[in-house]
């Protein structure tokens, strides 16, 4: 069997590794550089709490690769169980997370519940105001600039065939499969795996399969280095979106932290989003809630990027409704760093036997059809 995927984010080059893994002869073709699209515009949030209920078989499927990445990839990723803390500042917010937490509980998701005493005594700094905390230790982060080559490198090694900076042309489906003509020349295989992330539904269209997605940017930003002592990374659970900030802590001192603002709208040429100076005091604001002493600390960069946001905010994961050896993986809606690994598992799985142990059902890209 041979395979092409196009897309080289996370999404794309841990597919391209799981398929050469199970033997399969695959060929990634990416418009820019691997990883330079939403992974790295990611914040590196590796978590499960908060996530649709049944997006949680996938989330734990991808956090067990995660635990295994170094020694599966060969370096250090920089994945790290810190576990992840979102702190509560109201009695609605309280009744929310409980509610989650005791839905989750079938699904495999334990959250621990945390008063105020045990948040200043653990996590000392951390929201002085909150009046509880949900804490999932065996969550963490990873580095997103680190994950996509790392394993597009892997793919390499098993001999995969990585194209950058080929942008596609053309895409037929032929007697033979599929064969799509780039900027770099014409490629052929049985078999063709959509991860383009916000360009996914551009594909996806050309096979008669309409997805409502938008492409939007996210803003991002990092402070000077401090001495290291936010473990975990830092959440919130609440309804008002300009208080939905998220912050961690890189090992060299750097909090690095996103949210609190509206994603922009990104046009797809070039695909690109520039951080907006004008948010940024807004968003330190929110931040600062979770931990005052951000408000003396330097910002030394922010930055944006481009994701693919789907209606109901759920992923596309799965085989065509219309095309015999086209499967779909794009649009997970901001949400997706996390599973990265597990969605490129899960695809090689159902690409290479025609069934996965995951189930993926909610994902179908004929939901849309079926909702029309």
């Amino acid at each position: 069997m041979d395979v092409i995927v196009v897309g080289g984010g996370l999404m794309g080059t841990a597919s391209a590794y799981f398929l050469a893994r199970r033997g399969v002869r695959v060929t990634l073709i990416e418009r820019n550089r691997v990883g330079t699209g939403a992974t790295v515009a990611s914040f590196g949030n590796i978590r499960r709490t908060g996530r649709h209920l049944s997006q949680l078989p996938l989330a734990h499927r991808s956090r067990a690769l995660w635990g295994e990445a170094e020694k599966m990839l060969g370096r250090d990723v920089e994945f790290r169980a810190t576990g992840h803390i979102r702190l509560i500042f109201d009695p609605d917010s309280l009744a929310d997370m409980r509610a989650y937490a005791e839905a989750a509980k079938p699904w495999g998701l334990d959250l621990e519940e945390l008063g105020p005493e045990d948040i200043r005594a653990r996590f000392p700094g951390l929201g002085p105001g909150a009046i509880a905390a949900s804490l999932s230790p065996h969550d963490g982060s990873g580095n997103p600039r680190l994950i996509a080559p790392a394993f597009a490198d892997a793919a390499r090694r098993l001999g995969a065939e990585i194209v950058e900076e080929a942008a596609v042309e053309e895409i037929e489906h032929t007697r033979a499969g599929f064969r799509v003509v780039t900027s770099k020349g014409a490629f052929a295989a049985e078999r063709l795996l959509n991860v383009a992330g916000a360009w996914g539904a551009r594909i996806a269209a050309r096979f008669g399969e309409e997805v409502p997605i938008e492409a939007r940017g996210p803003q991002m930003g990092v402070t000077e280095p401090l001495p290291h002592r936010i473990l975990p990374v830092v959440g919130i659970w609440t309804r008002t979106k300009e208080y939905g900030a998220y912050l961690r802590q890189v090992e060299r001192g750097n909090i690095v932290f996103g949210g609190a603002t509206e994603r922009v709208a990104v046009e797809l040429e070039p695909g690109h989003a520039a951080a907006d100076p004008a948010r940024l005091p807004g968003q330190l604001r929110a931040i600062a809630r979770l931990l005052p002493a951000i408000a003396k600390v330097a910002v030394i960069r922010t930055w944006s990027g481009c994701e693919g946001y789907v209606r109901d905010m759920l992923p596309v994961m799965g085989p065509s409704a219309t095309t015999p050896g086209l499967f779909h993986a794009f649009g997970f809606s901001g949400h997706g760093f996390q599973l990265g690994p597990g969605v490129g598992d899960a695809m090689a799985e159902l690409i290479t036997t025609g069934r996965c142990e995951t189930p993926l059902d909610d994902f179908g890209i004929d939901r849309f059809r079926r909702a029309a």
